[in-house]
């Protein structure tokens, strides 16, 4: 049955472009009253009018979404009601932690979280009363996972996820549903940071069809549920929980302790998959911990012997436990609360106790504050524990925005901390700084006010502090950006499982009753395909591989010609599957000692050098695997033996990372017949598997020699610089570079993925004529373009064709003319 909204009536936000238009649009077309809010006004109206143009019924809202009964008021004045909320506005104000303002904070979470609550507080009564109500919030893999340069978009798209969560559960009983999504689509949001050739291939269109899916009444299931969606791409994304360890609650439950069991703590080989608070036996567990022997500890202990330490809200409850832990192991404590007796208290008893603390008595707010007292006090900082935090419980609908602003004032939504580190994490990685957040259940002043008694006792705060200790010592050198659920001597992490999910033909329309039907592969996580994505571009990946998702024959070659015979046009078409290639600073250094960089050059040998680069000829590193795995068997009398390499051109289309993962589209770009041999030449575009971004063009051309006479053409068409002539002028060069190869070159520049045995056993190279191993093709080529970089400065393409044979221990010579705006170089 075709879904049909006459009768409901929607409200979409910051829907005066990108996928709130496309919302709105449809929903207008299924037969919807559609409300368009829009700050800009002029926007929401050309909306309205093509939706009235085609017949449909629409009005334009122009409030900010904060002030949520404005724009309810709207829906209820012009169509008597709302049975729909699509909470879709947002902006980004991206900028690495260090330098973002307070206001660039601020701007985020009004727009994306105070403006969600406003909107859906003003609405909530409504569909209680109506006892039927849809709400759509829209998260972003950024808060999932993390991303350079957004922790306030992270952390508040990251909030949304656990405010649907807690509506989904507060509004069931009166069928009110709401859904999270992260979806990955063309917008004005996301122009700005992605590349056109990425925009084309996710459409808001690929996004709609979902949401009409999940908000019609007879819809999918999908209440407090969470889903990744772009590109025709669709699949749930949910918590799964490692079984985690026990450790005795006595003395002994140290951070030592937790050490000496952490591959317990974050084994996933028997996981659980928690739906609320209650799926987890807390005193069966408490009584299973007290029980057990005491803990064994590391063979090296775990100290904070000269590391100070910052603990906020840490005068009673949890933070009081961790302060008492970290003053006991050597550390200097900074307390911080905004009781000063409480906070002088805890100062008292490490002090009296033979430790070191200093007060610091003050809100949260005042950050600096806070940290000038540990520089002042003790010199220095090495470790903060974000602890403070308030509690103001009360149903949703009898939440005051008060209220809703004091919690969100200290904690930035509980969710929204772990967006917030996770960002943090990908952030501080390059400078050793590791953030990890905890979901801790303790008896303290927050929890006495919900817990019986005797949990309050039970649950000592002392069963959090040990975890938190490993995790802030210097024995954790690689656990970041992850989140650990911790309570009664029990410690487990919990991670994202996203279902296989299913991708739709993208050359066909998608609609929501095609997703309804796929409804049971898009939440299967036991099929076996389920993936645990812990990035932006893993999440990203299976989008990616659903771009060339296409229903019936396989698509014309871009690269077609008239003048091709038939078996060049079947060639042309063959699309090869994305490759991926993920690398990291040590394969960087690897390449750049591969093509001669020595340990004099820190930029290209050391990490930590503030100048430390990739050298650019490493971007035929990331395609060599793809353009090599390109089938050639469909020629005549094909022979793998008998293929030369013959050139290669590379295109530096994006700055390069210095780790990264990528994946490499390959097709076959121009097939020349040479009569005893053919031409192959293949190009490869090597993209950021997060955004799509095309970082390099490669074209490779291969001779076969004995492949020719199938009647192809003897000459291609002019492809720009990639065939360009460059004959080197008749005059002395403007500069020589000399450089004596490593008998061990060879051997030093496999390891960057060129394992061809040509290049290192001497029985296969006298197979192939030659006196023994020879020097890769790619590193001459690596070695001359460094040259060229080292004379001339930076370049944005080198091309190369090979015509002789280099032995490791050899010198190149480099010959350099500048011409205009290029170079042309001769090595020998």
């Amino acid at each position: 049955m075709s879904l049909s909204f006459k009768g409901h009536t929607v409200i979409v936000t910051g829907a005066g472009g990108g996928l709130g238009k496309a919302y709105s649009l449809l929903f207008a077309s299924r037969g919807a009253n559609v409300v368009v809010n829009d700050f800009n006004k002029d926007a929401a109206q050309k909306v309205v009018d093509e939706i009235t143009a085609a017949g449909g019924k629409a009005v334009v809202n122009s409030s900010s979404v904060t002030d949520g009964a404005a724009v309810i008021k709207t829906a209820l004045d012009a169509f008597g009601g709302v049975t729909i909320l699509i909470n879709n506005a947002g902006i980004l104000r991206d900028k690495n932690f260090r330098n973002m303002t307070d206001q660039e904070w601020d701007q985020i979470y009004q727009v994306h979280l105070k403006g969600a609550f406003s909107c859906t507080h003003a609405v909530w009564p409504i569909f209680r009363k109506q006892k039927f109500g849809r709400i759509i919030n829209t998260a972003s893999a950024a808060g999932l996972y993390g991303n350079f340069g957004q922790a306030n978009y992270s952390s508040a798209k990251m909030g949304l996820v656990g405010f649907t969560k807690t509506l989904a559960r507060e509004g069931e009983k009166y069928n009110i549903h709401a859904t999270a999504i992260a979806p990955m689509a063309a917008s004005a949001m996301t122009e700005t940071i992605l590349p056109p050739e990425l925009l084309a291939n996710i459409k808001p269109e690929f996004v709609a069809p979902f949401i009409l899916a999940v908000t019609h009444p007879d819809g999918a299931k999908a209440n407090g549920k969470l889903f990744e969606l772009g590109a025709g791409f669709i699949a749930e994304i949910r918590w799964e929980r490692s079984k985690g360890t026990v450790f005795k609650t006595d003395t002994s439950f140290t951070p030592s302790a937790v050490k000496e069991k952490w591959s317990q703590v974050t084994d996933f080989s028997a996981p659980e998959y928690p739906q609320s608070v209650a799926d987890f036996d807390a005193q069966g567990t408490l009584a299973t911990a007290m029980k057990l022997p005491s803990n064994v500890q590391a063979s090296s202990e775990v100290r904070f012997d000269g590391k100070t330490v910052i603990i906020t809200g840490a005068g009673q409850g949890l933070g009081r436990a961790y302060a008492m832990m970290y003053a006991r192991l050597g550390a200097n404590v900074v307390i911080n609360d905004v009781s000063e007796k409480g906070a002088n208290a805890v100062v008292e008893e490490i002090i009296k106790a033979g430790g070191k603390a200093a007060a610091a008595v003050g809100s949260v707010d005042d950050g600096e504050a806070i940290v000038k007292v540990a520089l002042e006090k003790f010199g220095g900082v090495h470790i903060l524990v974000a602890n403070a935090g308030i509690l103001r419980d009360k149903s949703f609908t009898a939440m005051t925005e008060l209220e809703w602003d004091a919690v969100m004032a200290y904690s930035a939504a509980k969710a929204g901390i772990i967006g917030f580190t996770r960002a943090l994490a990908i952030e501080g990685r390059k400078y050793n700084i590791l953030a990890n957040a905890i979901a801790p259940s303790a008896g303290t002043a927050m929890t006495m006010t919900i817990w019986p008694q005797e949990m309050v006792d039970a649950f000592k705060p002392d069963y959090i502090a040990p975890v938190v200790g490993y995790l802030t010592s210097e024995a954790n050198e690689e656990t970041s950006g992850a989140l650990f659920e911790i309570m009664g001597g029990w410690a487990a992490q919990t991670r994202w499982q996203k279902a296989g999910g299913h991708g739709f033909p993208v050359n066909r329309q998608l609609t929501p009753e095609a997703i309804i039907s796929k409804w049971d592969i898009i939440t299967n996580f036991v099929d076996g395909r389920a993936t645990y994505p812990t990035t932006t571009q893993d999440a990203f990946e299976q989008m990616a591989s659903n771009f060339g998702h296409e229903d019936g024959a396989k698509s014309d070659s871009p690269y077609a010609d008239p003048e091709d015979p038939e078996l060049v046009v079947n060639a042309k078409k063959q699309i090869e599957p994305p490759l991926d290639f993920s690398y990291t600073e040590r394969d960087v250094i690897l390449y750049n000692l591969g093509i001669g960089a020595t340990e004099t050059e820190l930029q290209w040998t050391f990490e930590g050098d503030d100048e430390f680069s990739v050298l650019p000829t490493f971007g035929v590193i990331p395609q060599f695997m793809a353009s090599g795995g390109i089938s050639l068997d469909w020629l005549p009398n094909y022979n793998p033996a008998k293929l030369l390499h013959g050139e290669q051109y590379l295109s530096i289309k994006a700055p390069i990372p210095t780790s990264g993962s990528f994946v490499n589209e390959a097709r076959i770009l121009e097939v020349l017949d040479k009569g005893k041999a053919a031409a192959v030449t293949s190009i490869v575009e090597t993209k950021d598997k997060a955004s799509g971004k095309v970082i390099f063009e490669n074209q490779s051309t291969v001779f076969i020699r004995g492949a020719g006479g199938f009647g192809g053409k003897r000459n291609g068409k002019d492809r720009g610089a990639a065939s360009a002539a460059n004959s080197p002028p008749q005059r002395k060069p403007d500069a020589v570079v000399e450089e004596k190869t490593l008998p061990q070159q060879a051997a030093l520049y496999r390891l960057s993925g060129d394992v061809n045995p040509l290049h290192i056993q001497p029985e296969f190279a006298a197979m192939g004529g030659f006196e023994k191993p020879i020097l890769h093709g790619l590193c001459s080529f690596g070695i001359a373009g460094k040259h060229v970089l080292k004379t001339f400065g930076a370049y944005s393409d080198i091309k190369t064709r090979f015509a002789g044979v280099v032995y490791p221990g050899e010198t190149l010579i480099t010959e350099m003319w500048k011409e205009g705006d290029k170079v042309i170089f001769s090595a020998s």
